[in-house]
């Protein structure tokens, strides 16, 4: 018996030679689930059967905070995958988390993939490089802040869809007309900090923060309760309290009510467009953000959120090399280009946006550049930039504490962003101390 079994192992290891000679395994963790958690899958599939020397494993992980949180704890436990998926706003924990990443400069030279660092576009690589314009993890879903319009919720309450919606002054008297008109939720929003105190401050060129909103050391404090942020809030307050901006939650809980045909406007990141298009039954667009005329320098431009992707330490150098070779096909052109027209991420190289553009791709769907547009209009300012603080997630959940009384009537916006930077900045003091 076991003479027969030996004499078949070798038989099929003569047969098939290939089977001797095992794939290299990398480990890839993400956030997405639903329509973006497919087009993931998908893009892993079509690198893996372009080539037989690696085959990456992707993973769901959870929501962006969930994702974090068990990357790191798999580090401690020396069970770290090869590329983690981090939000925007773990940038910092990431940089500072010391001997537990590989920056990606490093990695591509030393895999010798395909890379260019200036082929990224410049406010996208920006958040994501030292100072010396090193990239330190890449690019991957990179989403900025629009104004999604239900054009037939517009049109039952008896307003006109193409009213112009460039400032909030006008989305403040549309709301007046939605209302009155008998609109049950004129205005919903996403991701509230996000929008509508980040982005808000970028694009009004004032700061959310000092130091160069965290660019510029680790001694930062915040700065989100000046006037022109107090003002916004205010005037959203206002609206909260008069039924026409509608709060449904901290993340994208209001996309549910804006796919369902329930709201007439909805604040949310451009990577909308995969949900919407693929769940919406009525007859929708994308504009601008909005901003307050008379303040600040707006439009300046805004900034982005989603997430980029950071290679862990601790792995073998042919492992690695597989790594640089996803990381460079997920840079590739069309890879890109087709990432950007199913999703709304913007597309992270100049390349993949023009071949977008030539393939006519934005005149068969109107609106869909605008984010490209909102990002690149202006050469980003110290305060448009982006955001890089410590600890910023525990800190967006203290600003979601204060929008939410703001919201419910219990505090005034100036109350609310005064508490939040109190308490932020002790955040910041903490982070400071344990990595200064």
């Amino acid at each position: 018996m076991q003479k027969r079994l030996l004499g078949a192992l070798a038989v099929t290891t003569m047969l098939s030679p290939i089977a001797a000679i095992a794939q290299t395994e990398v480990q890839f963790w993400h956030a997405f689930t639903g329509r973006l958690g497919e087009l993931v899958a998908a893009q892993v599939e079509e690198f893996n059967a372009s080539q037989s020397d690696y085959v990456v494993v992707q993973s769901h992980k959870g929501n962006y905070s969930e994702t974090l949180n068990s990357g790191i704890a798999a580090f401690r436990a020396g069970e770290q995958p090869h590329i983690l998926m981090v939000f925007e706003v773990g940038t910092a924990t990431m940089m500072s988390a010391q001997g537990a990443t590989k920056p990606v400069f490093e990695v591509m030279a030393q895999s010798g993939a395909t890379f260019d660092a200036d082929s990224y576009i410049g406010s996208v690589k920006g958040y994501y490089t030292t100072t010396e314009g090193e990239m330190l993890s890449l690019p991957f879903n990179s989403s900025t802040p629009v104004l999604w319009v239900n054009r037939d919720a517009f049109e039952a309450a008896g307003v006109d869809p193409d009213t112009d919606l460039s400032t909030w002054q006008n989305v403040g008297a549309t709301l007046d007309a939605l209302k009155a008109g008998g609109s049950d939720c004129p205005l919903v929003t996403a991701w509230q900090s996000w929008i509508h105190l980040e982005n808000f401050s970028a694009y009004h060129d004032v700061p959310f923060a000092s130091k160069d909103n965290g660019f510029a050391g680790l001694d930062t404090e915040l700065m989100l309760n000046g006037e022109a942020q107090v003002a916004h809030l205010t005037a959203m307050g206002d609206w909260a309290q008069d039924g026409k901006f509608i709060y449904t939650g901290r993340r994208n809980e209001g996309g549910a009510n804006f796919r369902s045909g329930e709201c007439a406007l909805f604040t949310e990141s451009s990577a909308g467009y995969a949900g919407i298009k693929a769940e919406a039954e009525f007859d929708f667009d994308v504009r601008p953000l909005p901003y307050w005329e008379g303040v600040g320098n707006a439009p300046q431009n805004t900034i982005i959120g989603g997430a980029s992707l950071w290679v862990m330490e601790g792995h073998d150098d042919p492992e690695y090399a597989g790594v640089g070779e996803f990381l460079a096909f997920l840079s590739s052109s069309d890879v890109q280009a087709s990432w950007h027209q199913n999703t709304g991420y913007l597309p992270i190289t100049m390349a993949a946006g023009e071949a977008t553009r030539l393939a006519g791709f934005y005149d068969e769907n109107p609106g869909t550049d605008i984010a490209v547009t909102q990002m690149t209009a202006k050469e980003p300012t110290a305060n448009s930039k982006g955001l890089r603080l410590g600890s910023f997630d525990q800190i967006r959940g203290i600003i979601d504490e204060e929008l939410e009384a703001i919201w419910s009537g219990d505090k005034t916006a100036q109350e609310a962003m005064d508490s939040a930077k109190a308490r932020g900045d002790a955040l910041l003091r903490r982070f400071e101390a344990a990595n200064g």
